[in-house]
């Protein structure tokens, strides 16, 4: 008899714990990622999946979030980003997860590491907060084989690269990614690029350029851009569209019709953009290219010849009249390590602490002097806001932050590694209207899936994995800006990622659920 009883109890413990659900997520208003307008459900999640999408008034779970009057919509997934070398900084990723984002796509500008095999081994075993998939980087690749020379592949070195990027897609990257406008990338030319980009397209992948040219020879940059998918047979993704510089202001009347009559011909073509009007790189894209080739102390050479030197700050004021300025105030120092007091001034600012002539000469010569010592990372403001409203209103264009794991505190970064999300839903869906909610989710969520390949991921759909965002949209808030960048958006309540609550109540809880994420190609 005893024995029958606990074989009953028994069995009924296993049918409440096989009916119960790790997370039950009532009466939130679902944007389930597809574009479609919102409606009242509930979520269920078990076992890092959504198990159910519907009414589920008598479920239990061993969490019950009551989600009226939020948000629910699927995780973010940030389609441009560099967390090579920065991920061990802050492992709970909090920049990326207080601003909705549960999945980040790195490896972009041609920058990544090479053995993409060891690298996602490495993300799973560190276990960061986001789940991570990743490109590979043709600078990283051109390097590994021919360093940082000014010159074309020769047929040997073509084959050792193809083999490489080979490697890589079977090892899981997502494609293949460019950074034209840097080291050795802007060395390369277009045929080089077609043929590394067919290796990526025999694996599915697709590919991801930071163009050769983002102002005055923005055309040809994306003709050139749909030129490889065109050859290669490959989709492409063209990072951060935007026009640097006060001169081609309005030009997104010519760009975005660019895009979409190449989609008409037939190219699988997207964009990615930040909702922001100043760039962030290295102050070196301000030197002629040529004077970057092979490593820091070819450089240093170089700036130490009275004509080269003279050259670089002709060059350096012609750029500077073409955007009709009078200073280098544009440029703002993010990140110096040999003095952190520039951090946060711009080059005139910093031409003036350093007691010279407040011109741009000098101005000039200020730069050749941070080149010198090794560069800095620099914010340009450069941007018309017409521009970054034309390109947000086209449908085939995500968000994304190109930002890295933020360190409280360090540097004085641009803002969109902290608030590019909440920015989109705050100034340009809330208030000024310029795309819908539905609309700004179906790109921070299905369109990135369905471009990076990430199968499972992106839609509110049972089967999914369980990477969930609730939020207030009435108080959802980037907070961060340039003069204060260290500050986490605001109006995420919670986020969970692989079925794992993360943020609770707006906090992260220091659980870190992320995994790696392979590309088609690997096996």
């Amino acid at each position: 008899m005893k024995k029958t009883i606990s074989a009953i109890i028994g069995l009924l413990f296993f049918f409440i714990s096989f009916s119960q659900y790790d997370i039950l997520i009532h009466n939130g208003k679902i944007i389930d990622g597809t574009g479609n307008s919102w409606y009242y459900s509930d979520v269920a999640v078990k076992d890092g999946k959504i198990i159910a999408i519907g009414k589920l008034p008598n479920a239990t779970a061993g969490k019950i979030i009551d989600a009226r009057g939020l948000i629910v919509a699927p995780g973010f997934i940030d389609v441009h980003t560099h967390l090579e070398g920065d991920e061990t900084k802050d492992p709970n990723a909090t920049n990326f997860i207080l601003d909705g984002v549960t999945t980040c796509i790195t490896g972009n500008c041609g920058s990544s590491n090479i053995d993409i095999g060891k690298y996602l081994s490495w993300i799973d075993s560190l276990k960061l907060s986001i789940n991570v998939a990743t490109l590979i980087g043709h600078n990283d690749v051109r390097k590994a084989v021919m360093g940082r020379a000014n010159r074309d592949a020769t047929p040997g070195e073509m084959q050792q690269m193809e083999n490489i990027v080979d490697k890589a897609m079977q090892d899981g990257a997502v494609g293949f990614s460019t950074g034209l406008i840097y080291v050795p990338g802007t060395y390369t030319k277009t045929p080089e690029i077609v043929a590394l980009a067919k290796e990526a397209a025999r694996y599915n992948g697709l590919y991801a350029t930071h163009m050769r040219d983002e102002g005055d020879s923005v055309t040809y940059a994306i003709e050139e851009a749909l030129t490889v998918g065109r050859e290669a047979k490959i989709p492409v993704e063209i990072s951060h569209f935007k026009l640097s510089g006060q001169q081609n202001w309005g030009r997104s009347k010519q760009t975005v019709p660019m895009i979409e009559a190449a989609r008409k011909e037939g190219i699988e073509v997207t964009i990615d953009q930040y909702p922001y009007t100043a760039s962030s790189t290295s102050i070196s894209t301000l030197i002629p290219d040529e004077i970057l080739a092979d490593g820091q102390d070819s450089i240093k050479a170089r700036l130490q010849r009275p004509d080269v030197k003279k050259y670089v700050i002709r060059s350096m004021l012609a750029r500077l009249k073409k955007r009709k300025l009078k200073h280098f105030s544009y440029a703002v120092v993010a990140y110096y390590s040999p003095d952190t007091t520039y951090n946060g001034k711009s080059i005139e600012q910093i031409n003036r602490m350093m007691g010279r002539k407040h011109k741009r000469k000098y101005e000039a010569e200020t730069i050749v002097d941070i080149m010198m010592n090794g560069g800095a990372s620099a914010v340009f403001h450069g941007m018309s806001e017409q521009d970054v409203k034309r390109i947000m209103q086209y449908p085939f264009n995500m968000f994304a932050s190109d930002a890295t794991i933020r360190t409280l505190g360090a540097g004085m970064p641009h803002p969109r590694g902290y608030g590019t999300n909440a920015r989109v839903m705050a100034e340009y869906v809330r208030d000024q209207k310029i795309i819908s909610l539905e609309e700004a989710i179906r790109r921070m969520t299905s369109l990135p899936a369905q471009k990076f390949q990430l199968k499972d991921r992106g839609l509110l759909r049972e089967g999914y994995a369980a990477d969930i965002v609730i939020f207030d949209e009435k108080e959802v808030q980037d907070v961060s800006t340039y003069d204060r960048p260290h500050a986490y958006s605001k109006g995420f309540h919670y986020v969970i990622v692989n079925g794992v609550l993360t943020v609770d109540n707006e906090t992260h809880n220091g659980a870190r659920a992320g995994h790696a994420l392979y590309g088609p190609g690997h096996h």
